[in-house]
C-alpha cells in the first residue's frame, strides 16, 4: 500500500476549508467586509494555520443562518 492509500476514514470527516477569498465569494461579501467581521469578532468561526486564515464551510452556513430575518425588526429563530 502507498502512503496515500493508508489514509484513515477520519480524513473524510474534515469539513471543506475555504480561504478568505473563497469564503467571501461564498457569502457574497467583499473580502474586506469578512476581514472586518473577523477583527471585530462578529463574523463566522475561522481557523488559523500559521498566518493563513481558513473558514470551515459548515461554519459559514451556520453563521449565515443565524443572520436570518423575517422583517427589519424580527430575527428568525434558527435551531442550533
Amino acid at each position: 500500500m502507498t502512503k496515500n492509500s493508508q489514509k484513515g476514514s477520519d480524513d473524510n470527516d474534515w469539513p471543506e476549508l475555504l480561504s478568505v477569498e473563497e469564503a467571501a465569494d461564498f457569502l457574497r461579501l467583499k473580502r474586506s467586509t469578512l476581514n472586518h467581521y473577523r477583527c471585530q469578532g462578529g463574523g463566522p468561526i475561522y481557523r488559523k494555520h500559521g498566518t493563513r486564515v481558513f473558514y470551515p464551510k459548515p461554519g459559514l452556513i451556520k453563521w449565515s443562518e443565524r443572520n436570518s430575518f423575517a422583517s427589519t425588526s424580527q430575527r428568525l429563530q434558527v435551531p442550533e
